[in-house]
């Protein structure tokens, strides 16, 4: 092994926990590494498992108690700021404009992947290697020198799709062992190796521990129309933040005849449109912001598929590229609820192409 001592972001579960067992079993130095994202200071209840809530301090001791079992250093490095600057700030912004944020992949670029390992180096702490228990892979493809993204082998767990805004730097200094693995596969592990408690912890599956997430706005959400295609007002919302593309639920339209949902978003007139279910059905996309992990002259052979959701199944596409920073995406088949403000990630077989932020949608036939 060229590089010895490993950092493992480490949440107090059963991934992050394997994560640090598997690598230590290899004969790796492993030291645990737990962010501090929540501050405190707003008081409300945790009513899910999420990553931002009241419930962090519980997770924070998980993780202890983690790497007191597995004899390994813990520190918790305190990230709040950039948290907010960064990842809070975003997700306000996007609502308030009216599109939908993804807080997960802004914090795997911003914060998770780069200042809690920037903070924790210079706090002192050395390491030559970062790792977590995402179920994804890195390859380093020897002829470009360049490291590639690829799906996990569980194709159920993979998380490749959260991870489309890493660089290559940071690609090369990241290990994910549990992308070789099916999640079965780390239970049983966890099992064998006498970490029962992990496998009873709930898993994180929300951004939010809470459910009203007003108070994270910097601007007061203000009362608006709720419009058909047509412009006719139908009703009311209580706030475009409190809406997204494809909602059906909390609209108050009563007396329809077929369910509406949202269509679109337009900030600018603090109105929802919305229709019927086949006014969600769109086959292209445009797409800013983009992320090449793969250089487009450098994409390997065979079909390009993209997710336009973490749980999308990927569909056939063809890119036409802008430039560097966007593309426009034309679907073989229509896709439901595209939603602006979302990613979307491209895949070609097992690699990860690379991914952008969602602008709009549109139909092939009308332009």
């Amino acid at each position: 092994m060229l590089h010895k001592k490993v950092a493992v972001g480490m949440s107090g579960g059963i991934d992050s926990t394997m994560t640090a067992y598997l690598l230590k079993e290899k004969g790796y130095e492993v030291v645990g590494l737990t962010m501090k994202i929540w501050d405190g200071s707003v008081v409300c209840e945790a009513v899910r498992s999420g990553c931002y809530g009241p419930g962090e301090a519980s997770d924070i001791e998980d993780a202890k108690k983690a790497a007191a079992r597995l004899a390994i250093d813990h520190f918790v490095i305190d990230v709040c700021g950039e948290y907010e600057e960064t990842v809070l700030d975003y997700f306000s912004t996007e609502y308030t404009e009216g599109r939908t944020p993804n807080p997960c992949i802004v914090c795997n670029a911003k914060i998770k992947f780069g200042s809690l390992i920037e903070k924790a180096r210079l706090s002192g702490i050395p390491f030559d290697l970062f790792a977590t228990g995402h179920y994804a892979r890195i390859r380093r493809d020897a002829a470009s020198g360049r490291y590639t993204l690829l799906r996990g082998l569980d194709e159920f767990k993979d998380q490749s799709y959260f991870l489309n805004r890493l660089s290559q730097d940071q690609l090369s200094q990241v290990l994910f062992p549990l992308g070789e693995f099916r999640k079965e596969e780390v239970r049983s592990l966890a099992l064998k190796a006498g970490f029962d408690e992990c496998l009873d912890k709930r898993e994180s599956q929300d951004f939010l521990e809470f459910t009203d997430y007003a108070f994270l706005l910097k601007e007061p959400p203000r009362p608006g129309n709720i419009v058909d295609t047509a412009g006719n007002v139908i009703g009311r919302h209580r706030g475009i933040a409190f809406y997204t593309v494809g909602q059906r639920r909390a609209l108050g339209l009563a007396g329809m005849k077929e369910p509406y949902y949202v269509l679109r978003i337009d900030a600018a007139k603090n109105e929802i449109i919305a229709g019927l279910k086949a006014g969600l059905m769109n086959d292209g996309l445009n797409a800013e912001n983009m992320n090449w992990i793969i250089p487009l002259n450098d994409w390997p052979e065979g079909p390009v598929t993209a997710k336009i959701r973490s749980a999308a199944v990927p569909a056939p596409c063809t890119i036409s590229a802008r430039d560097d920073t966007s593309a426009t995406v034309y679907f073989d088949a229509p896709q439901e609820s595209i939603t602006p403000g979302q990613s979307v990630v491209f895949y070609c077989s097992e690699f990860v192409l690379g991914g952008g932020t969602i602008t709009g949608s549109f139909d092939k036939q009308s332009g």
